[in-house]
């Protein structure tokens, strides 16, 4: 006799995030880093996973306890920066401190760090698949559950208005983004905001592999699935939460062994 049971009841989804579970002790990095050194270990991590474009790019960091923002130096390649190359500027673009210029493209960070008290670091470049899906129009969508990371942070900006090298400029795209962290930029790259350096470094490695995916899909022209809504955000809540240390420490550590200059002497 068959016993007809009915349809499947799923079990609840988990909580996520910290809620869920947090590790009693981490792996340490092995040493203290300061604010500079944070941002050149940063340029050299993106710069290690193809996240930047040879001579493209800037990431910043808001300066503890002021409004001045820390900067790579224009004439650095990510992948060479230290920290002592690393200059600060003030809210209006201006070097304050460093012995290097900066690019005229700092106003996209001025801009939006003034209107976006939540954010402590922007990170710009054209991650080659990033810019391939801003070519195409297309947004990655969630088709990994790594890929929740960035759920209901996601938005294009559907106009190349060309370099953004003033106040004005810096202005008009900022507004574009709004309060999305994770921001697509027709035939240009992508900008990727978070609260601090090691998140926005963490989601910003994580982006293209995540277009990278859609393109793949997209090339394959095969049906695929997506990562149900209700499931995303306790997702969103692991990666981030649990996963932002695990990821920076580790990277840091996996740098240091090979390019202990990154944190100059």
């Amino acid at each position: 006799m068959t016993l007809d049971v009915g349809p499947r009841s799923a079990p609840a989804p988990v909580a996520g995030g910290a809620a869920e579970w947090t590790p009693r002790v981490m792996p340490p990095i092995g040493r203290d880093l300061d604010d500079r050194q944070k941002l050149a270990c940063a340029f050299r991590i993106l710069g290690r996973t193809g996240f930047s474009e040879n001579i493209a790019g800037h990431i910043t960091v808001r300066v503890d306890g002021a409004e001045d923002l820390l900067i790579n130096p224009w004439g650095l390649w990510w992948e060479e920066i230290t920290a002592s190359d690393i200059c600060r500027v003030s809210p209006d673009a201006e070097v304050v401190d460093g012995k290097w210029d900066v690019t005229p493209a700092i106003h996209i960070h001025t801009e939006l760090h003034r209107r976006r008290p939540d954010v402590g670091a922007v990170v710009h470049n054209h991650p080659y698949y990033a810019t391939v899906l801003a070519a195409l129009g297309v947004l990655p969508e969630f088709l990994h559950q790594t890929g929740s990371m960035f759920d209901g942070d996601l938005a294009f900006v559907d106009e190349y208005t060309g370099e953004v090298a003033t106040a004005d400029l810096g202005a008009d795209l900022a507004d574009r983004i709004g309060d999305k962290s994770v921001v697509l930029l027709a035939n240009h790259g992508v900008i990727v905001t978070g609260p601090s350096v090691e998140e926005a470094t963490y989601r910003a490695a994580t982006l293209d592999r995540q277009c990278r995916l859609m393109y793949d899909v997209l090339v394959s022209g095969r049906d695929h699935t997506l990562v149900a809504p209700s499931l995303r955000r306790s997702m969103k809540a692991s990666l981030l939460e649990r996963g932002t240390d695990f990821f920076w420490n580790g990277a840091v550590r996996a740098l240091l062994r090979d390019h202990p200059e990154v944190v100059d002497p």
